[in-house]
């Protein structure tokens, strides 16, 4: 059974009981599709289907399991479609939980995969010898942050990538409109989560999908690293204050349950990276000269950090270089070069 409802109170009540929200029809020709992701917090991609002349188009089909894709066979059904009638897909970005299955949709459907060019860029077919460098890479970098060896080893979440002699079918960039007849939906260039994230705006409906960028409960984490922006903390409040800009629609999110208000979440979320810097900043300065592993451990967390598992910790990290890096680019702090890299608070100039 397909549900309509109100900005999301089914989708909110189906979260906080930790089941699986039904089906939902948020627009006529639009649904709402959850896909699970097993053994995930986050527990289900929200996958938007679009009702098309020549059948339906997709925004993040959701995680390359069979449990998932059993999930989405389901929920197109529920529709009134078959998943053979999946013409085109559009993806938010590269994490596995929102492109996993769009090799497979590809492959039985022949749907066109739409992405921005620095996410097709980044999940091309890797060689042997590629994936053993950027593992190094990886090992390296978390090294210079001081996490320890349990964290440095800790098994990756590895991206699902395009098969060899293929990539996406349409590369776009912020401000392209998406080739949907009946639709007039617009690419938003969002980096931050990743380099190049996408929203997707439609101001006819006054809907936003937001992918990962904006989420109704959480902040999405913001992780320093190879292959990852310089500063991409920055480039997120950036895309935040970009997004103020936007109308203040609907906001469809990967995850969790859909709700109103984009500015004044992008202006919460904003104020929350504030407040992290200056924690950050205060722990600094309470215990000079601190690796970012350190820092990560002296800093507050929605789970103990004792809790977490070594590839929670990882992003912990990850995370908490995101903010130093910001930090020293504001010339708050400084780090002394070393490896691993530990930071103090700057010294003030004579005109501070």
């Amino acid at each position: 059974m397909i549900i309509t409802e109100d900005i999301g109170i089914v989708q909110r009540e189906a979260w906080a009981a930790n089941r699986l929200p039904p089906v939902e029809e948020v627009r006529p020709g639009l649904w709402s599709i959850p896909v699970p992701m097993p053994h995930n917090p986050l527990r289900y991609v929200l996958c938007y289907a679009l009702a098309l002349d020549t059948g339906l188009a997709l925004i993040d089909p959701g995680m390359d399991t069979e449990e998932s894709w059993q999930a989405l066979v389901d929920g197109i059904a529920s529709t009134g479609h078959h998943v053979t009638d999946v013409r085109y897909a559009a993806i938010t970005h590269l994490h596995p939980d929102h492109f996993g299955l769009a090799p497979r949709l590809r492959e039985t459907t022949g749907a066109a995969i739409a992405m921005h060019a620095a996410e097709a860029t980044a999940l091309g077919h890797f060689t042997p010898a590629d994936a053993a460098a950027d593992i190094e890479a990886w090992r390296v970098d978390l090294t210079d942050l001081g996490a320890p060896p349990e964290v440095v080893e800790a098994p990756r979440f590895d991206l699902v990538r395009f098969p060899p002699g293929t990539s996406a079918d349409v590369v776009l960039e912020g401000g392209d409109r998406l080739d949907l007849p009946g639709w007039n939906i617009e690419a938003v260039w969002t980096p931050g989560h990743t380099p190049g994230h996408l929203a997707f705006v439609d101001r006819d409906n006054d809907l936003l999908f937001s992918g990962d960028h904006m989420l109704p409960r959480i902040s999405p984490n913001i992780s320093s690293g190879p292959g990852e922006l310089d500063s991409p903390l920055n480039r997120y409040l950036l895309s935040l204050h970009a997004t103020t800009m936007l109308p203040d629609c609907e906001v469809l999110p990967a995850h969790e349950y859909r709700f109103r208000g984009v500015t004044d979440r992008a202006r919460e979320l904003m104020a929350h990276h504030d407040d992290r810097l200056e924690e950050i900043r205060c722990a600094v300065d309470a215990h000079p000269e601190s690796t970012a592993w350190e820092i990560t451990t002296r800093i507050t967390w929605s789970r103990p950090i004792d809790a977490m598992d070594p590839r929670l910790l990882r992003l912990a990290v990850r995370e908490t270089q995101a903010h130093l890096i910001v930090l020293a680019d504001r010339n708050v702090i400084l780090s002394d070069g070393g490896t691993p890299s530990r930071w103090s608070l700057a010294t003030p100039t004579a005109d501070q």
